[in-house]
């Protein structure tokens, strides 16, 4: 089977990696001169609203993915008339429009921050001051990693976040005094079995996700985003990958943001659980049966973020999976990354430390009240 994914990034090249040992074959399209699944599928370069390279993509594939939700809704819809696109246009939609993604929550009674539109300075304003300060103005779309907001302490502040985000619509949040962040990987087949991994607990440092780990052991929180993504699954009638991630506060889920794809925090699957959510996707779009979602043992990810240590070093750590995406160093940019596993959850953050010194980083505590891996530095 040939499979199509719209961009040629990391994921891409990860989800090709898992693909060749089924039989897969992959093609890409992606503008970039180097795309990082280069290594392991075939690239049309192009850009994504190229409606010849589009059709070229359609042509060689049996069904169609995306590599990430930045795409053009248009070009979703003109190879879902040639192929089978999984997840769907609907799904795109939503997940490209922060507002579209949380008045949809707020339909299916899923608790979120509370949240206004935006398109004006006034509004802005009004909105201030009818949530309360601070609150978190961001844009409607193309907002990632951080990106795309602006913290209003007072109302009076409107004119200045307005300008700062280029006068475009945005949604203003709440202020949610969250005690840490959960996501989770929920995954439904075209004939719509489904499946969840374990949550898992995410740090983030400058609005990056630098860590990762997993298993979450919680089991009413599990309990919690396993029904939230359910639903979620149904309305959107979704096949593949989807990773909603969550606040936590006082024990319960608020629903921040959803990925229609494959997903950062879910890289420990490759070698922390049974199936890896890299296959499982594929499996789902392919409406293969879907493989085992139970983690082995304890894992931990760990974004390689600007710059990386030479692999020499990397490779002598014992107990590391190394994943290098083949990009050029650049500040802030995601260049690999790195998954430590343990058969305990103590085990796991004492393999961090060297890791932890190696790339001369803070790699941020579990709320677990494990070991800090950096204590030894």
């Amino acid at each position: 089977m040939n499979i199509g994914i719209l961009g040629g990034g990391q994921l891409a090249q990860m989800l090709a990696l898992a693909g060749i040992p089924l039989g897969l074959r992959f093609t890409v399209l992606d503008p970039a001169e180097q795309a990082p699944a280069g290594a392991a599928a075939h690239v049309l370069r192009a850009s994504f609203d190229d409606a010849a390279a589009l059709d070229r993509l359609a042509a060689r594939s049996d069904v169609i993915s995306l590599d990430f939700e930045n795409v053009p809704v248009a070009a979703v819809e003109r190879l879902a008339a040639q192929r089978p696109v999984r997840p769907g246009a609907l799904a795109l939609a939503t997940s490209q429009d922060r507002l579209a993604e949380k008045t949809l929550c707020h339909r299916l009674g899923l608790p979120t921050a509370p949240f206004a539109p935006v398109d004006s300075a006034a509004e802005l304003a009004g909105a201030a001051a009818e949530l309360g300060t601070p609150a978190l103005a961001k844009t409607r779309r193309f907002g990632y990693d951080g990106k795309g907001q602006y913290r209003l302490t007072h109302p009076d502040e409107a004119g200045a976040a307005w300008e700062a985000l280029g006068g475009q619509p945005l949604i203003l949040e709440g202020w949610v005094p969250f005690d840490f962040e959960v996501s989770l990987l929920a995954v439904r087949r075209v004939n719509g079995e489904q499946r969840f991994y374990p949550l898992s607990e995410n740090r983030h440092h400058g609005g990056i996700l630098r860590c990762s780990r997993a298993p979450f052991d919680d089991p009413e929180l599990q309990r919690q985003a396993q029904r939230y993504a359910g639903a979620l699954l149904e309305a959107l009638d979704y096949v593949g990958v989807l990773a909603i991630e969550f606040f936590v506060q006082a024990g319960r889920l608020l629903v921040n943001e959803l990925a229609p794809r494959v997903h950062n925090s879910g890289h420990w699957t490759i070698e922390g659980a049974q199936t890896s959510q890299f296959e499982n996707h594929l499996r789902a779009i392919c409406d293969l049966p879907l493989g085992s979602t139970e983690p082995r043992g304890h894992a931990a990810m760990v974004n390689l973020i600007g710059e990386e240590p030479p692999l020499a070093q990397l490779a002598a750590l014992p107990e590391l999976h190394i994943h290098r995406y083949g990009k050029s160093a650049r500040p802030g940019r995601k260049l690999g990354h790195v998954t430590v596993t343990a058969a305990s959850a103590a085990e796991r953050e004492a393999r961090l430390a060297p890791l932890a010194r190696l790339c001369e980083a803070d790699l941020p505590a579990s709320s677990l009240g494990l070991p800090d891996p950096t204590a030894s530095r």
